[in-house]
Order: structure tokens, then C-alpha cells, then sequence
């Protein structure tokens, strides 16, 4: 069983460029637009708590002021304090100031005082509402002991307000996120826009319509688009180079072939009879090899496609008339919507021998269907026939092989078509198949035009 911890890396690796910087981005503008989000209100409550604290700090430097103790310790204000909110019962600002004897408060407390609850000791007002409080030890010429003053305010207003912040805030980094997400990924598109240039011209070179690549390109391909080029050209060479000699091997081979029947001609009947057939079998030999030549040299690979379902049924419909006699029954299970990328008179010659080769030793049926993966077509064609012993499968497909003499033919026919699939990067197995015969399996590319 495959390790379940492997597929999210796998589906990851798996991912084209765009994806991986568009993932890339959401997932760092997202930690940012989070850290931003988290971080600023802590930070603004801070801010927020320090300066009520100066204020706090204001107000304690004027009751300290203010404050008047006799050698009893009795506290009072030589003068009202210049905030009014100290004078309102219940305002939200407070101040008590307290010795060991005396305890003087502002008339906002009521009868109250300001009470340390919690596990963290935290300050509370006539109201039960949470302060922030500033304390201080005061010590005046008149009395021994310290004094101590605590000043605190209604928490409340600075968390209703850090509230509304955080509202707005977060509604600031939404459309901040999707302002900058939008502008990376108008950059990923741009920046990426020579690979989708490069997509819609290697689609115009597999139709056929350019010969090579543009070189107008950023510099960091520009290197792969010139190897390209190069690669394009040396394989177009290459083609023409073998079309040329094939070409040139044929005319040399006329020649003495010409010479030959010609001097076939004055022998006897009988002898003439003999000779004309492999002779006849040569000249076709040479000229069905020139044909491929030539058609090689002027073909572009990128853009070939055929369909075998068609093909099929086309080359069937011949044999059925060739071999009327036997009363041969194919069946074409293929899918007529998939193409291989293989030129169709080179298909027509695989799928035409291997029919042949159903139709010359089926007892009744030939089934053709085909199997699927990823990037290939497994084209399967068997038959109910005799079969081939499985030591000598690897035999027949090699060159003029023929494990019946009897029957008509070159034995060039399955070592044509293995050397046809191979020249298109395929593959031509044989094996033993259930219905009795041999199975002979051709794997093509599929067609991506």
C-alpha cells in the first residue's frame, strides 16, 4: 500500500508553476495579513494603556499636591480637583488615598473603595468594572508614614474603541489581502506569459504551421528556445539526410535490378517463372523503403495523428473480401474517440499486418480493443487460431522469420511493424491469448493535437 504521508508531497510536486506561486503567496500574504492582524490591536492596546497611564500619572502628581495630613494621619484635599468626573459618583475616575489611620477618597468611589480581585489581582471600581491603576507611596514632613495614593479609570472606553479598531482593521487587511493578491498574481501571469507564448507556438509547430521557435524571449529561456531550434533543425536534417541516401541507394539498385530481369527475360519459361518472383519481391522491397523515405523526410512528427478505430474498420473491410472464404468475424471494440501520434498510412501498415496475420490463421473471430494509461494506447488484436509456441514468440518478429513455410509471404510482416513502432517510440509485444491464438499487443502515444 502506498504511504499516505507521500501523497500530499506528491500531489504538491505535482503541481504546475503558476499553482506553486499562487500557493506560495496565499500562504505568505495569509501568515503576514494573521501576524498583522494579532500583533497591531496588541500593540495598539498597549499604546492605548500607556498613555491613560501618563494621564493617570498627571492626575496623581495633583492629588499629591493637593493632599494634606495632620500628625494624626487624618487626610484631606486643601482644593478641589480640577477634573469634574472625581466629583460624580460612579464617573469611572477615581483616586483614594490611604494611611494607616485614615482613608480619603473621591466622592466618584460613593462609599465605595478600589477592591484587588482575581487571580491576578486586578483592580475594580464602584461599579465592579476593571481599572487601569497607577499607585504611588507619598511621604510628606508632617506624618511619619508612607501614603498611598491609587489612581485608577474605567477599562471599559479603551476596549469598546480597541474593538471598533479591530473591526475596521480587519476589514482594512481584507482588502488589503485582496488588493496584493490580485497584484501577484497579475505578476504570475506576466511573468509567466513567454511559457504560455511558448505553449502556442510548440501547438502551432505541432499543426504543422512553423518550422522553429521565435527568439524573442527573456533571457532566462532564451537558451532552451535557441536548443530547441537547434534540436528541430538537427533532427529535420537528419530526416532529409535519410530520405537522400535512401534515395540514392534506390537509384543504385535499379540499375543492376534493371540488368537482372532483363537477363531473366531471355532464360527459359520455367527458369523465368522462378526468378521473377523474388525479383518482383525486391524491386517492391526497395521501393515501399524509398516511399518511407521520402515521406519521412517531408513529415513533421509533432503534428501526425490517427485514429485506430477507423483504420480498423477501414483495412477489415478488405480483408473480409481477401479472405471471404473463411468467414473470418472481427470485432472492434476500440473507442472511436482516441487518437495515436503515429501518420496514418504508417498505422494503416501495422494495424494491416497484424490483421493479415489474424485473418490468415483465426479459426472463426479476431477481437481488437485496447487498454489506456497515462501517455499511451495498448492496441490488442487476437485471434482463436493455432497460436505460436511460447520458445519461439521471440522469433517470428525478427527479420524474415517464418514459422510456416506453407503459407504465403515475406516474413517481413511483424518485423515491420516492430520496427514501425519502435520509429515512433512504441513497442510491439506478443504473448499467448486466452482465446486460443496469439495476442499481439502494439503500444503507440497517444495524440495530443
Amino acid at each position: 500500500m502506498p504511504n499516505k504521508n507521500k501523497l500530499p508531497l506528491h500531489a504538491l510536486k505535482s503541481l504546475s508553476i503558476k499553482s506553486r506561486l499562487v500557493l506560495a503567496a496565499v500562504v505568505w500574504l495569509t501568515a503576514m495579513i494573521l501576524a498583522a492582524g494579532v500583533t497591531i490591536p496588541t500593540q495598539v492596546y498597549n499604546y492605548m494603556v500607556d498613555d491613560t497611564r501618563s494621564q493617570l500619572s498627571i492626575f496623581m502628581d495633583e492629588i499629591a499636591a493637593q493632599l494634606e495630613v495632620d500628625h494624626t494621619g487624618h487626610l484631606s484635599l486643601a482644593a478641589q480637583l480640577s477634573d469634574p468626573r472625581f466629583s460624580r459618583p460612579y464617573s469611572g475616575l477615581y483616586w483614594s488615598a490611604s494611611t494607616d489611620s485614615s482613608l480619603e477618597r473621591s466622592r466618584s468611589l460613593w462609599d465605595k473603595r478600589i477592591e484587588y480581585k482575581g487571580l491576578d489581582k486586578d483592580a475594580y471600581g464602584a461599579r465592579d468594572e476593571k481599572l487601569i491603576t497607577l499607585e504611588k507611596a507619598l511621604y510628606l514632613p508632617d506624618y511619619d508614614g508612607p501614603i498611598h495614593i491609587i489612581v485608577g479609570i474605567d477599562e471599559e472606553p479603551i476596549k469598546s474603541t480597541l474593538q471598533t479598531l479591530i473591526g475596521q482593521l480587519w476589514l482594512i487587511l481584507g482588502l488589503l489581502f485582496a488588493g496584493v493578491l490580485t497584484v501577484i498574481l497579475l505578476q504570475i501571469v506576466w511573468s509567466l506569459s513567454p511559457l504560455t507564448k511558448l505553449q502556442k507556438e510548440l501547438a502551432e509547430l505541432k499543426a504543422g504551421n512553423k518550422k522553429s521557435l521565435e527568439e524573442t524571449y527573456p533571457k532566462e529561456i532564451s537558451p532552451l528556445i535557441s536548443d530547441l531550434n537547434a534540436l528541430l533543425f538537427h533532427y529535420q536534417e537528419l530526416l532529409e539526410r535519410a530520405r537522400n541516401h535512401a534515395g540514392n541507394l534506390s537509384h543504385a539498385l535499379k540499375t543492376p535490378l534493371s540488368v537482372l530481369k532483363n537477363e531473366v527475360q531471355t532464360l527459359e519459361p520455367k527458369t523465368q517463372a522462378r526468378l521473377n518472383a523474388p525479383l518482383n519481391q525486391i524491386q517492391d522491397h526497395i521501393d515501399y523503403h524509398l516511399g518511407r523515405a521520402r515521406m519521412a523526410g517531408s513529415m513533421n512528427i509533432l503534428s501526425v495523428k490517427a485514429n485506430p478505430a477507423e483504420r480498423v474498420d477501414a483495412i477489415s473491410m478488405a480483408f473480409d473480401k481477401v479472405y471471404a472464404e473463411r468467414d473470418i468475424t472481427l470485432v472492434n471494440e476500440l473507442d472511436s474517440e482516441l487518437n495515436v501520434a503515429v501518420e496514418k498510412t504508417d498505422l494503416d501498415e501495422m494495424i494491416g499486418n497484424l490483421l493479415e496475420n489474424g485473418y490468415k490463421w483465426a479459426n472463426s473471430m479476431i477481437r481488437v480493443h485496447s487498454t489506456l494509461d497515462k501517455d499511451s494506447i495498448h492496441l490488442i488484436i487476437e485471434d482463436d487460431g493455432p497460436g505460436i509456441p511460447q520458445a519461439q514468440l521471440g522469433q517470428v518478429i525478427k527479420r524474415g522469420v517464418r514459422l510456416d513455410e506453407t503459407t504465403p509471404g515475406s516474413g517481413l510482416g511483424l518485423n515491420i511493424v516492430s520496427e514501425m513502432a519502435h520509429s515512433y517510440r512504441g513497442l510491439l509485444a506478443l504473448e499467448k491469448s486466452k482465446m486460443g491464438g496469439l495476442k499481439a499487443t502494439l503500444t503507440l502515444h497517444r495524440s495530443r493535437t
